[in-house]
């Protein structure tokens, strides 16, 4: 009985004793030995979502999954291999290789979506599995790329946005991740009495933004069959509310597919409406006469004398035709697109002015768009400029804008004076309490005068009723609007084969509810802007006068 009672004593100590250990290890342990039971797994946030203006989706997030399989759990090779064809877009060939029946596990295919999975798993497979994970699905399509940008992956693997609005608002959309730390047994599972916490992460801030999809879809169609039609390399087209320069559109060709970005040379990646940079010719010209008239240089209908081409030390200027008018008032300059005419209302309005008005007006200056990738254009140091740079100045050639720039430019000249900041998001939503930030309009400086706004606008429209492409315009309509032709300079020279052909017009007249911006680079059929950027830019405001319900009487 003695003996019973020492061994039951001994058992109790030795129970005691394990449980003592177990608590020092568990609840008070070594803080280093703790370490190597302690685990922290990063709980991902989920990236902002993008609208556009009327809170259609443009970029989503979806699930996407990894097949894997456990080779030990299939009993059948084949008719594994039969059943996972019906669904997977996998050549049999390559499922068999993958499928090594001697490891334990193995990766089949990846990037399935929910429907793939879910047929899968109807199909009741044994000895299959799925890694969940996630990634950008932009439900439009690629009408969009050049504004929305793409999500790709740093060194780490981790996401980050680039161009366009992923990588200007990436830290806005990208969140914050959270963590769980947990100490895990030998097994894995967690131990009662250790370390459990854990940090909810932050989802990313959803973007409302200025675009209009519908507006996107009108004028990329538009622009796919004017390229073709005109025989052209590249184009783009800009549309914009002129009083808040908010992006209404903007769709630049060629572009690239967001969900397959890597399959593209990186140079497509650029923005070119933003990005990249040529002489805007004649559609520069309102800009330099709406300063003439504001510091009461020139009146609209005012005269001189167009004889012949002007010599400016050894370069001579002649009108794009190589005819002369005679007795031509300010508003036919622009009617005929003269540059002999502008090279008179410079020499008017000075040297002096003509380059302060260049600045005032943001030409070599970013806008500050909310995009990634915008370029400064080019204006060279005014020490370096001689006379015949402020003689080619005034229509549009030796300086470089980028076409934002000059659709932000030319607004000013419509809206009353005013240089806005272009912008394309409007709202900045915080998904976890819905708290809404807006954008408000920012109004940059101001240029000229309402009186010269309305007198600009009023000559614009008589150069669309008295211009070459009359033919082109939408009946009843009150449009404003002005060509370019520019010739395209490389190493220090023009190529007179190549232009870059433009139109950037605006309707109603009195009070725009658009402006918009056609640029045709190359065009095949015919280097002019009256019979290529003209005719596109018409056929675009006729399906936008439809779908903003502008009627004639406006």
């Amino acid at each position: 009985m003695i003996q019973v009672r020492i061994i039951f004593v001994f058992f109790i100590v030795c129970l005691l004793t394990v449980i003592g250990k177990l608590f020092f290890l568990q609840v008070i342990g070594n803080k280093d030995y703790s370490n190597d039971y302690l685990t922290t797994t990063k709980l991902l946030a989920n990236r902002g979502v993008i609208y556009d203006s009327n809170n259609a989706p443009l970029v989503m997030n979806e699930n996407i999954y990894l097949l894997f399989a456990e080779p030990k759990l299939i009993k059948n090779k084949e008719e594994f291999i039969h059943k996972l064809l019906t669904v997977v877009q996998v050549e049999q060939a390559t499922l068999e290789a993958r499928l090594d029946m001697n490891k334990g596990w193995v990766a089949l295919t990846s990037n399935l979506t929910e429907e793939q999975k879910m047929t899968i798993e109807k199909l009741d497979i044994k000895g299959i599995g799925f890694d969940q994970k996630g990634r950008r699905y932009y439900p439009e399509g690629s009408i969009s790329a050049h504004i929305l940008g793409f999500v790709g992956k740093k060194d780490d693997g981790s996401d980050i946005g680039y161009f366009g609005v992923e990588g200007y608002y990436d830290k806005e959309l990208v969140g914050l991740p959270g963590f769980l730390k947990s100490e895990r047994d030998l097994s894995g599972r967690p131990i009662f009495f250790g370390t459990q916490q854990r940090l909810v992460s932050e989802n990313g801030r959803d973007l409302q933004l200025t675009i209009d999809k519908s507006v996107q879809n009108i004028i990329k169609a538009k622009l796919v069959s004017g390229l073709e039609h005109f025989q052209a390399k590249e184009g783009c087209v800009i549309v914009a509310d002129p009083y808040t320069m908010k992006i209404l559109g903007l769709s630049c060709l060629p572009d690239f597919g967001q969900d397959d970005y890597f399959k593209y040379d990186s140079d497509w990646y650029k923005n070119p409406a933003i990005s990249d940079t040529y002489e805007p010719g004649s559609t520069f010209k309102p800009l330099i006469v709406a300063a003439g008239i504001e510091e009461k240089k020139i009146q609209p209908d005012e005269t001189y004398d167009e004889t012949g081409p002007v010599q400016i030390g050894e370069y001579q200027i002649r009108t794009w035709n190589n005819k002369y008018n005679g007795m031509t008032n300010i508003t036919q300059v622009l009617e005929h697109s003269s540059n002999v005419g502008m090279v008179y209302i410079g020499n008017k309005l000075g040297n002096q002015k003509v380059y302060d008005y260049i600045q005032k007006y943001g030409i070599g200056q970013e806008t500050g768009i909310d995009l990634q990738g915008e370029s400064s254009g080019l204006v060279k140091k005014q020490k370096d400029w001689y006379e015949i740079d402020y003689a080619t100045a005034t229509f549009g050639q030796g300086l470089a804008v980028t076409p934002l720039q000059l659709i932000t430019a030319f607004s000013s000249v419509i809206n009353g004076g005013y240089l806005m900041r272009p912008y394309v998001v409007q709202k900045i939503i915080e998904g976890d309490n819905g708290r809404v930030r807006e954008r408000e309009p920012k109004i940059v400086r101001r240029v000229i005068s309402e009186k010269t706004s309305d007198i600009l606008k009023k000559m614009l429209r008589e150069t669309v009723t008295n211009g070459e492409y009359k033919y082109s315009v939408p009946k009843g309509y009150d449009f404003g609007g002005k060509t370019g032709t520019a010739q395209i300079a490389l190493k220090g020279t023009y190529d007179t084969s190549k232009t870059i052909a433009s139109f950037i017009g605006f309707v109603p007249v009195n009070k725009p509810r658009f402006i918009a911006l056609v640029i045709i680079k190359e065009p095949g059929s015919s280097q002019w802007g009256s019979e290529t950027a003209a005719p596109l830019f018409f056929d675009i405001a006729k399906d936008l006068l439809v779908y903003y319900n502008i009627s004639p009487s406006e």
